[in-house]
């Protein structure tokens, strides 16, 4: 899987992509990472990449020849190596599909993408509509650029690889997973089993089923969690789990108590 991320700012991704437990990933190139800044493909002495918008306004914009020149150069890159089909450009925009884990997941199965991180007031309309096949937004709020976005996808689709994770079913058990129906993952608690928060106060222990051995229990603790919170915080995905049929009578008799 390869990922090519075309941004002005390649000194930013540096250290995400020597930290953490991803950077696995990255060092032995099961997902490769090729960074491209379109000023290598401007023109004239201070490689300019941007300027003023047609019909006036605020900002700058950047401009359709460097950004043109810059993926050739990636294609010819991916060509060289026999790339089967050509990678999807995608840029991250306000009015692209909203990331959420169905999306994460089709992408993580696929061979990877050219990501195109905007800046300034945006892209020359003329790019986006010759080469980019797909938009992806984060959420309904504006970014200085693309590379926290990229950054974000990067992350979400590098976790999900085989042997990423030290525990290879780790993220089966994440928020939003179907292995969880969709809703969001229960309570966690490790050492010390008493926490004692500070003088007078009492001292705030681990639930008790957790530290009773009994499987059983806590798996059903845990979903009775889960139901528990999601159904607080984010009961559209009750909804959601319910229409697709993921929800069982237990389940049901579980959010009935809840009220």
């Amino acid at each position: 899987m390869r990922f090519d991320i075309i941004t002005l700012f390649p000194e930013l991704f540096a250290p995400f992509l020597a930290s953490g437990v991803t950077r696995r990933a990255y060092a032995s190139d099961q997902v490769a990472v090729r960074l491209w800044n379109p000023r290598d493909h401007a023109d004239g002495n201070y490689r300019r990449v941007d300027d003023r918008p047609f019909g006036g306004g605020p900002g700058m914009v950047m401009m359709i020849e460097p950004l043109v020149r810059c993926l050739a150069a990636i294609r010819a890159d991916r060509a060289a190596l026999a790339e089967p089909t050509p990678a999807p450009v995608v840029l991250f925009s306000p009015i692209g599909e909203v990331l959420r884990h169905d999306g994460v997941a089709r992408w993580a199965e696929g061979p990877g993408a050219i990501l195109l991180c905007g800046r300034y007031e945006g892209i020359d309309q003329r790019f986006i509509d010759t080469h980019v096949d797909a938009q992806i937004s984060l959420g309904d709020f504006v970014l200085s650029g693309g590379e926290i976005a990229a950054l974000a996808l990067l992350d979400a689709v590098t976790r999900l690889q085989p042997g990423v994770l030290n525990d290879a079913g780790s993220h089966q058990l994440d928020s939003f997973n179907p292995a969880l129906d969709g809703l969001l993952d229960c309570p966690h608690y490790t050492r010390p089993e008493h926490w004692e928060p500070g003088p007078d106060q009492a001292p705030v222990p681990v639930p008790e089923v957790l530290m009773s051995g009994h499987h059983a229990h806590i798996e059903r603790w845990r979903r009775e969690q889960s139901l528990r919170i999601t159904a607080q915080h984010r009961p559209e995905l009750i909804q959601a789990a319910r229409a697709a049929g993921r929800l069982s009578r237990s389940d049901e008799a579980v959010l009935a108590r809840l009220g």
